[in-house]
C-alpha cells in the first residue's frame, strides 16, 4: 500500500504519538501548558482582582462616608434635644 501523498507531492506522515500518555492520562504528571493562553487567562485574573480591589475600596470609602453622616445627624439630634432641655427650664424658671 502505498503512503498517503500531500498535493504538493510530498510525503505526509502522521506525527508519532505517545500511546502510554493518551491511554492513561492519569499517569501523566507533566503538564503541557499553551503560552498563549495562560497569558490571556492571568491577564483576566489579574483584571478582576483590580475590579475586585476598586470594589472593596469603594464599599470601604462608602462605608465610611456613612458612618461620617450618622454621626452628624446623632450630634444634630443630640444639640437639638439639649437646646430644648435648656429652653424649657428657662421658660419654667421664669414663670
Amino acid at each position: 500500500m502505498p503512503s498517503p501523498k500531500g498535493s504538493n507531492g510530498s510525503d505526509h506522515a502522521f506525527p508519532a504519538a505517545d500511546a502510554e500518555k493518551k491511554l492513561n492520562p492519569g499517569t501523566n504528571r507533566g503538564v503541557e501548558v499553551d503560552p498563549v493562553s495562560a497569558e490571556v487567562a492571568a491577564s483576566v485574573e489579574i483584571k478582576e482582582r483590580a475590579k475586585a480591589t476598586k470594589k472593596q475600596e469603594e464599599k470601604e470609602n462608602k462605608e465610611a462616608l456613612q458612618s461620617l453622616k450618622r454621626a452628624i445627624i446623632v450630634s444634630g439630634i443630640v444639640v437639638a434635644v439639649a437646646g430644648a432641655v435648656f429652653a424649657i427650664t428657662k421658660k419654667l424658671r421664669e414663670k
